[in-house]
């Protein structure tokens, strides 16, 4: 696995996921609930929204501005219509106050 710095945990609201925007590759999102943290995509796969730019988060769920479908942020999987198409979620490791993904061949 390569560990990729995204963020200190501090800069993770729990009320709302943090964009993480990368040279010429799509926009990351990081979110908390309690100690755990995830990232995932920031895109939702149904109507190509920004999750953390109008999405509700709620316990695992992140609910999407645009059209109201949702994700179960551990899993990636589509919680509720529209969403159909799984959200990439990546393996994450935290280090003291700093969160590290591997982001595979992205």
């Amino acid at each position: 696995m390569t560990w990729t710095r995204l963020c200190s945990i501090s800069e993770i609201s729990e009320d709302d996921g943090l964009r993480i925007d990368r040279d010429g590759r799509p926009p990351l999102a990081a979110w908390r609930v309690g100690d755990a943290v995830f990232v995932t995509d920031d895109t939702c796969t149904h109507g190509q929204a920004s999750l953390t730019e109008g999405g509700v988060l709620d316990g695992f769920q992140i609910e999407c501005g645009l059209h109201l479908g949702a994700f179960d942020m551990r899993t990636g999987k589509g919680t509720s219509a529209p969403c159909t198409q799984p959200l990439r979620v990546y393996p994450v490791r935290l280090e003291a106050d700093q969160v590290f993904a591997d982001l595979g061949d992205d």
